[in-house]
């Protein structure tokens, strides 16, 4: 008895994917296999795009073309990945989608998987509504992964339920929009179902998982996410689930429909910026090269306090009432690996903020 979840954009997604799989089947013995990509984008790890199996030492081989990854498995650097910390401490097993042969490639890899499985169940799970971005809209930054994961899942021959938590999390399209899109609510998050994720959420850096296991916890407000600081409203909605039509997905999704017979991941990049306008992989190569050149910062405590200070004066004039650390990092032009030790000085200093795993402005 297997249930398989495929997380439509990776990182947070995969995290998600783990705390439905607990809230829905929390009573079984048996846990989901989740196919996830290896994308963290520059946060954890500065080589642009998605890793393949070539990325990792200590994966195992599942079937010809799927590789888990366990806990001992490890990126080769300067790669990094949060999935063997995800597998250490989660029951999950992790399955690696390998993007680099487009569409066909990640349905190939579907289709063994259900053959070597049987799955009893097959959910497509994005975080968010971007799954169902037309492509065109303004507010759409990271279009590749859903689309491709999307292609795939329509090819495949199984049964799959493309599911859609947290509408309007991911700050890609308009609340209001991926609103009038959904279908049935199949589940609404609760307290005690973010517990078998609560440690993930201390250190994993996605913000809109994030957001939806705050939500999910009665957090209420507006959150700063980003490096441009995009406010998200922590509404009811938040630590909702819902079901989409398949079919009626890709019927939107132009990228998907796309690049439905692409063969390698340079294909869907090219039709990406033919459908979209750009590829997200190109701006993730800009931003790495830019930030080759920029100098370390120190995180100094009394100067992050202070800085701080003003932050939060701003952000409460603009009636923000949490952000991420993931966005206090970027406005204070600190890295990704000093994210952490960020965190960690802010709750010493103030714990009475913290409303995990989000910071909040008073």
């Amino acid at each position: 008895m297997t249930r398989l979840i495929v997380a439509a954009g990776g990182g947070g997604d995969a995290v998600a994917a783990a705390m439905l799989d607990a809230a829905l089947y929390g009573d079984e013995d048996d846990h989901a296999v989740i196919l996830t990509y290896a994308w963290d984008r520059l946060l954890i790890d500065p080589i642009p795009g998605p890793r393949g199996p070539d990325s990792f030492t200590g994966l195992e081989p599942v079937t010809p073309a799927v590789w888990s990854v366990p806990a001992d498995a490890r990126p080769i650097p300067p790669a990094g990945s949060t999935l063997p910390r995800l597998a250490a401490e989660l029951p999950h097993t992790f399955a690696l989608i390998d993007p680099r042969h487009g569409a066909e490639g990640i349905t190939r890899q579907l289709e063994e998987l259900v053959g070597h499985f049987d799955p009893t169940s097959i959910d497509l799970l994005d975080v968010g509504g971007d799954i169902l971005a037309r492509g065109n809209e303004p507010t759409l930054k990271s279009p590749l992964a859903d689309a491709l994961t999307l292609a795939a899942c329509c090819q495949v021959n199984a049964p799959v339920r493309l599911l859609v938590a947290g509408p309007g999390l991911d700050g890609e399209l308009p609340l209001d929009e991926v609103r009038g899109l959904l279908g049935s609510l199949v589940h609404r998050f609760t307290a005690e179902n973010t517990e078998p994720v609560s440690s993930v959420l201390e250190w994993h850096p996605s913000e809109a998982t994030g957001m939806l296991a705050a939500t999910a916890r009665g957090v209420r407000g507006i959150c700063e996410v980003r490096d441009a600081g995009l406010p998200i409203p922590l509404t009811d909605d938040g630590p909702t689930v819902h079901e989409v039509d398949l079919d009626d997905a890709l019927s939107r999704n132009e990228l998907a429909r796309a690049i439905l017979s692409t063969a390698t991941l340079d294909e869907v990049e090219a039709l990406s910026r033919e459908v979209c306008g750009y590829s997200e992989i190109d701006y993730e190569r800009n931003k790495a090269a830019w930030l080759k050149d920029q100098p370390a910062v120190k995180l100094d405590p009394d100067t992050v306090l202070s800085q701080l200070h003003e932050l939060e004066d701003e952000a409460r004039s603009r009636g923000v009432s949490h952000t991420t650390f993931r966005h206090l990092a970027e406005v204070l032009h600190l890295s990704g690996s000093q994210r952490d030790d960020l965190r960690r000085l802010l709750i010493s200093d103030r714990p009475e903020q913290y409303t995990a795993p989000l910071w909040r402005i008073v």
